[in-house]
């Protein structure tokens, strides 16, 4: 199975990139009318960020944000199997490298860091490309077991690297950052039992990381959120680079709860390429309830 979905990604990484959208935002939104599940969790985590105004539509878009999950999800074939050259062709524009160029003169390692946000996987793979160094992904393993391998390889094209979400792959992050190299996190992926705290997101208690945070605090490290927004009608990707962040406090807590407002705000600009099906709000296995109150 992992060959044939091989296969078929290297031939749909050959389709113009109009295409390949377009064909992913009829799956998405065929996987929103057949899938009950889906559907109301996109309105939910939807309704419940209050990001649609009183006079805008709901409906419409929870439907738009459908489709931008089915481009994302088809948008891998190129994350995973595109040559360099084609994942460079598809960046139309990257704003703040001064930033990353800033952190190179200084020696520092670099944390990347960027949510589920429109395409992550192909704006990962851009910054890769331009590094002098590895950049070394953290990920946790699909829960289709034969995916991670492919996942994996596509990462790891060029200069890349994965470390899994575990202690061992905290302490590979360690060693890429002490060696001046660069790592990339999403923040809003759900940590294990233990390895992160209650913070408001959007309003909601969501169990949030405290690694990124100890990661940003090591010495000779420079921490620089982006994005890899979608362009309109296939016209490619804006890679955005925003200018290091100011020194988390080490108040785990508080860390947090600036961790969440910092990824809202990313998240306002371009609202339907978030990954609002994903469960942001999971309850995971042996962790105390949050305190109601989190003001």
């Amino acid at each position: 199975m992992a060959r044939l979905i091989e296969l078929l990604f290297h031939a749909l990484a050959r389709l113009p990139l109009g295409r390949l959208q377009g064909v992913g935002s009829l799956c998405g939104r065929l996987v929103y009318h057949a899938s009950p599940r889906f559907a109301a969790r996109l309105k939910s985590n939807l309704a419940q960020s209050q990001i649609v105004g009183p006079y805008q539509d709901l409906t419409a878009l929870v439907k738009q944000c459908a489709a931008e999950t089915g481009k994302g999800a088809f948008e891998l074939a190129i994350a995973w199997s595109a040559e360099p050259a084609t994942i460079a062709r598809q960046i139309r524009r990257c704003e703040g490298w001064q930033h990353v160029e800033a952190a190179l003169s200084r020696g520092d390692g670099i944390v990347f860091v960027t949510p589920h946000l429109g395409s992550y996987d192909i704006a990962g793979r851009y910054l890769s490309q331009r590094l002098p160094f590895p950049l070394t992904a953290m990920y946790r393993p699909p829960k289709i077991a034969w995916l991670e391998p492919l996942m994996n390889a596509g990462r790891e094209r060029g200069q890349g690297k994965t470390a899994p979400a575990n202690a061992s792959g905290v302490r590979q992050l360690v060693k890429a950052l002490k060696q001046g190299e660069a790592t990339i996190i999403l923040p809003d992926q759900v940590p294990g039992g233990g390895e992160g705290v209650w913070a408001p997101f959007f309003g909601r208690p969501a169990y949030t990381m405290t690694l990124l945070a100890r990661l940003a605090q090591l010495n000779g490290v420079t921490t620089l959120f982006f994005t890899g927004e979608r362009l309109p009608r296939g016209e490619g990707f804006a890679v955005k680079i925003e200018p290091p962040i100011e020194p988390f406090t080490g108040d785990k807590d508080a860390d947090a709860a600036r961790l969440n407002r910092m990824v809202e705000t990313m998240i306002r600009r371009c609202p339907a390429q978030y990954l609002w099906s994903y469960n942001r709000y999971k309850h995971p296995a042996g962790v105390p309830a949050p305190e109601l109150d989190t003001e």
